[in-house]
């Protein structure tokens, strides 16, 4: 089944590309790698606001990492013109918004990893480091970046 169909039949619709809100592009591609930049999870438009273990939980957070894999999923698209062409999802790094009593990040980018699996079957399976952080722009809860090789 082509990437875009597996899309479809869980009802996703790809974003377009975000403007960067600084000095950055949002992806590099280099030889038959594409390194994104980090992108920011939202909800209803808007940056999604919050700190695990203070006021947004695990399930929420995971319902926000995966928000951010369909944006990221849309900047590769855009990237490379044909999500097909996806030879392996290489890795993500997350960095969570956490407290410091808060050891649940793994949990937290599952959402994004589950996902890609879900999408991109064997060749969705990445390395990845998720982090507790003190702080992320905007106050997001979540932030990830993608590294993917294209054939």
């Amino acid at each position: 089944m082509s990437i875009y169909a597996k899309l479809t039949q869980l009802s996703i619709t790809l974003p377009p590309v975000a403007a960067p809100a600084a000095a950055y592009v949002p992806f590099v591609k280099t030889g038959k790698l594409v390194f994104l930049s980090g992108h920011l999870a939202k909800k209803d438009g808007k940056v999604w606001v919050g700190q695990f273990g203070k006021n947004i939980s695990t399930e929420d957070g995971k319902a926000a990492a995966r928000a951010i894999a369909i944006d990221l999923i849309g900047t590769l698209h855009a990237a490379v013109g044909d999500l097909n062409r996806i030879k392996r999802i290489v890795k993500l790094m997350s960095l969570v918004n956490s407290t410091g009593d808060f050891t649940e990040q793994h949990l937290v980018t599952n959402g994004a990893s589950e996902l890609f699996g879900e999408i991109f079957g064997d060749k969705g399976a990445h390395a990845r480091s998720a982090f507790g952080v003190a702080q992320i722009p905007l106050g997001a809860c979540v932030e990830i970046e993608l590294i993917a090789e294209v054939e």
